[in-house]
């Protein structure tokens, strides 16, 4: 599902909130970034948790050439699926 299609659906399920639903999806979005990005966890009770992995520097291969290449250090976004919802996606599936 992709930001516009979560608009689209919960601008149908609340049209008294059609106008400002765009606007809330943002705003919470954009609140998870920054806090992401300034380190800290974010957990939501029953979906998941969102936490930052570091990665630290090692040296890889390109592919093509075997040439040995130098890949910097990095943090990584990290999601964690919440016992709810593991146990609903398990169900929807069978």
């Amino acid at each position: 599902m992709t930001r516009s299609e979560l608009v689209e659906r919960l601008s149908a399920k609340y049209p008294q909130l059609a106008r400002d639903t765009e606007f809330a999806v943002r705003v919470i979005l954009d609140a998870m970034t920054e806090a992401l990005a300034q380190g800290n966890r974010i957990e939501i009770r029953g979906f998941g948790s969102f936490s930052i992995n570091y990665r630290p520097p090692r040296v890889g291969r390109n592919p093509k050439t075997g040439e040995k290449v130098d890949v910097p250090e990095k943090h990584t976004p990290h999601f964690k699926a919440g016992k709810e919802l593991r146990q609903r996606v398990d169900i929807g599936n069978r």
